[in-house]
């Protein structure tokens, strides 16, 4: 007998016929004979209604009483599941985070998990019961309801999986699993049996949004095999391990991450100083604004041009802030462009393959496409690029690195 963790998000219980469906696969792997931990997540579009509600209350409420307000959304999604559950003779109990005491810290909708105690769990399991829990939530010490942020459950069902020990955790949702990259812009994108952790985690930061980033890390920290799979299909999925579990079949390029929300800053002509690219992007940091690809130019007429990428979303707020300084920086300009998009290919493969990067440079030459910035890492290369290229870019480099379904060729 295997204990499953298995996670269900807001699409896979959007309606009650969709909650039965989960339903009916929660039982179909009892009736194999083991131990299922079912998390779910709100009913899809049911945060955004709640918070609507809110804020025609008030545009800025308290933290803490959202936290109370969107918790609720998960414990109408975990009562219906185990209605649905018992209705079928199967034994089922419901509980929010804080009734298993996922105890977090006080930080609220964006909380961190500090433990799990565990206990509940394991006694209602031996009593023969399929345990539904409601993810994204948890209490605090104090016992104040907490929440997790955007793509909570996934983080919640992952700590779950790891404080149980969990065979595996089995991430439900509306797509098959992990692809070489977005079957809606290459029509022969491969599904992945398997990947890395290190992999899956850059492809999640890199615009992948199958698997929230924290649920990655948190799977990579505490070894729980992670599988991503659809709500409604009979597939496998993907398999997400550790990298000595696959480096023996290793492919070079695993998949192809892009981001469409990109934008592109520029200060150029500040002198070459000390501290300069800290003057630039400190008071940028200290907006709370993310910094991604950040690269320096120096001329030869003893000035410096920095370029670095933001969020299409902060853009202006950068330009703003950096504007403001400018002057300070002795700045000749400061130029804002918000068409480009980042594309990257990622792979365990690159560490004992060279020529990857001359390749991608390569394929996108033949194609016109001119690159703006490049960024590396070991297992990942990023171009900068217009984005009116992004299809054709992706598409040329797809067939370049033979990453395409044969069966859909």
């Amino acid at each position: 007998m295997a204990l499953y963790v298995q996670k269900f998000g807001g699409t896979s219980v959007g309606t009650t016929e969709r909650i039965e469906a989960v339903a009916d696969r929660v039982i179909a792997t009892r009736a194999a004979g083991h131990d299922v931990v079912v998390v779910v997540s709100a009913m899809s579009g049911e945060t955004n209604r709640l918070l609507d509600l809110a804020n025609a209350l008030d545009e800025q409420p308290s933290p803490r009483e959202i936290d109370v307000l969107l918790s609720t959304g998960e414990q109408v999604t975990i009562a219906l599941l185990s209605i649905a559950l018992q209705k079928r003779g199967c034994k089922a109990r419901s509980f929010t985070g804080g009734q298993v005491r996922i105890l977090t810290d006080e930080a609220h909708t964006r909380a961190r998990i500090k433990e799990i105690d565990d206990k509940k769990i394991r006694h209602e399991l031996a009593q023969g019961n399929v345990v539904v829990v409601a993810g994204f939530q948890g209490v605090d010490a104090e016992g104040n309801i907490t929440t997790l942020g955007r793509g909570g459950s996934d983080t919640s069902a992952v700590a779950l999986a790891a404080a149980l020990k969990a065979d595996e955790c089995q991430i439900y949702t509306d797509v098959k699993g992990v692809y070489t990259t977005d079957p809606r812009v290459v029509d022969d994108a491969r599904l992945l049996r398997t990947i890395t952790f290190e992999e899956m985690l850059e492809l999640a930061s890199l615009g992948a949004k199958i698997l929230q980033i924290r649920s990655v890390e948190f799977a990579g920290k505490y070894k729980v095999p992670l599988r991503v799979l659809s709500s409604f299909e009979d597939d496998p999925g993907t398999l997400i391990s550790l990298e000595d579990e696959n480096e023996m079949e290793a492919p070079i390029i695993s998949g192809i991450a892009f981001t469409r929300d990109e934008a592109k800053v520029t200060v150029s002509g500040v002198p070459d100083v000390p501290g300069i690219a800290y003057r630039v992007l400190g008071p940028v940091s200290d907006a709370g604004i993310e910094v991604d690809v950040i690269v320096q130019n120096v001329s030869a007429d003893g000035t410096t041009d920095i370029t670095f990428t933001v969020k299409r979303a902060d853009s202006e707020k950068v330009r703003e802030i950096v504007g403001r300084i400018g002057a300070d920086v002795k700045a000749r300009d400061v130029a804002l462009d918000k068409k480009i998009t980042k594309i990257s290919l990622v792979g365990v493969g690159m560490r004992s393959h060279a020529g990857i990067a001359s390749k991608m440079f390569q394929t996108l030459a033949n194609e016109s496409i001119n690159i703006q910035i490049i960024t590396t890492s070991e297992i990942k290369i990023s171009v900068v690029i217009d984005e009116k290229y992004l299809e054709l870019a992706v598409r040329a480099l797809h067939s370049a690195f033979e990453l395409g379904d044969e069966e859909k060729s």
